[in-house]
């Protein structure tokens, strides 16, 4: 021991245009799709698709076949696959050959990697039910493990996630709920014995994620064979080290002239050649290893910021006003019977748009304007309100 689980989040939002109040009434358009404004999401598509998710994809795919006893997971949102599939199908074509070596664990998630858990439990299963639906069909696999937004997690998101009928679920290992335990064991939720949680390592995580490229990082550089030493290094200490980071790691967030995908070629190998390592997929990891305890947490948490609460979506005014809105429309959303307008008000609860709205800076400031195609927070929020505007008009339309 101990063993490796590798999970990649795999997201991108229709993203909300420029949307003017001049619009409203007019243009039931609101997503970014093709226009020419900056960062539209076709344009940010063929982009990560290019710089990461192919090469990422076609690399790894080499790795399973050649290392019998590397694995690796992913969650991949239900909107991002819906683009791909109608843009870029062979993105999703990449995946489905991951698929097929039969190595490859696909998790559950809401389909439109929203805040709902938060907001209305009944959306939030129908999201899940929607998001496992779409990795049948694409995948043939049924998510027995279950990864929230953002890795957003508390208590009573174990008890709903353990009724639905899930055996795991990730999220953030975060020190201030932790204290003198170790993220590298599996636990239990508190007053749960069925389902187990996997905890991210982020110092490992963010070793590769955040620090890889940095020259002012005192272990600069990261090679493999150092990196699989931290690794080998907690045996005795731990049992699982989970290795949680998003997809853009490789090719975006780390360009490939950092060495990155050097790095991730020649991981693998270095991490077997200690016998005690191994690599499992969250499934595996589940039910190889007992829980070593139980967790309370009953406030949020998640892998966002330095903080790893919900501060990046739910900490000004207009974040909490533009989600109280968009939430008190479900009743009479749902009663219209109209997908079109059930599928643009479910888009609209996509967690970025939310993100884009923060406030926060210094450090985490500049991770927010990450793909961000607004010039401010406010300028988010009014295009959010203008199209929440718009779609209020045409249920009115629809109930009068």
């Amino acid at each position: 021991m101990p063993s490796i689980c590798f999970y990649f989040q795999v997201h991108q939002p229709f993203r909300v245009k420029k949307y003017r109040i001049f619009d409203i009434g007019l243009d039931h358009n609101y997503f970014n799709q093709l226009g020419e404004n900056n960062l539209n999401n076709l344009q940010v598509l063929k982009k990560v698709a290019t710089k990461s998710y192919l090469p990422t994809n076609h690399l790894l795919l080499e790795l399973l076949k050649k290392y019998p006893d590397f694995k690796i997971s992913f969650s991949i949102s239900g909107v991002l696959l819906e683009q791909f599939s109608k843009f870029l199908p062979e993105v999703v074509e990449s995946f489905q050959a991951l698929a097929a070596t039969k190595k490859v664990e696909f998790l559950a998630e809401t389909y439109y990697h929203s805040l709902s858990f938060l907001y209305s439990q009944a959306e939030f299963i129908s999201q899940v039910e929607l998001h496992q639906k779409q990795i049948k069909k694409i995948f043939n696999q049924r998510p027995k493990v279950f990864r929230n937004t953002e890795l957003i997690y508390n208590n009573d998101l174990a008890k709903l996630i353990e009724s639905l009928g899930y055996i795991g679920i990730l999220t953030e290992g975060v020190d201030r709920i932790l204290g003198w335990q170790s993220p590298n064991f599996l636990y239990h939720p508190k007053n749960l014995k069925k389902i187990k949680l996997l905890l991210k390592n982020y110092k490992l995580s963010d070793d590769i994620a955040f620090r890889f490229s940095s020259k002012d990082w005192m272990e600069y550089p990261l090679t493999a064979p150092k990196y699989a030493s931290w690794i080998s290094s907690i045996n005795g200490s731990g049992e699982i080290v989970n290795l949680f980071m998003d997809y853009e790691t490789f090719g975006e967030h780390q360009w490939v002239d950092t060495g990155i995908f050097e790095f991730l070629k020649a991981l693998p190998g270095e991490i077997l050649k200690n016998p005690d390592n191994n690599f499992v997929t969250p499934t595996q990891a589940l039910k190889k290893y007992p829980a070593r305890g139980e967790l309370d947490i009953p406030e949020f948490i998640s892998w966002a910021d330095i903080e790893r609460d919900l501060s990046a979506w739910v900490s000004n005014s207009m974040q909490e006003d533009g989600l109280k809105k968009l939430y008190e429309l479900e009743g009479k959303i749902k009663q219209t019977k109209d997908q079109n307008l059930l599928d643009d008000w479910r888009k609209l609860q996509t967690s970025d748009h939310f993100y884009y709205m923060c406030t926060k800076w210094f450090n985490d400031g500049d991770v927010h304007k990450y793909f961000n195609p607004y010039e401010s927070p406010y300028d988010a929020f009014i295009c959010f309100m203008n199209v929440l505007n718009d779609l209020k008009l045409r249920l009115e339309e629809k109930h009068a």
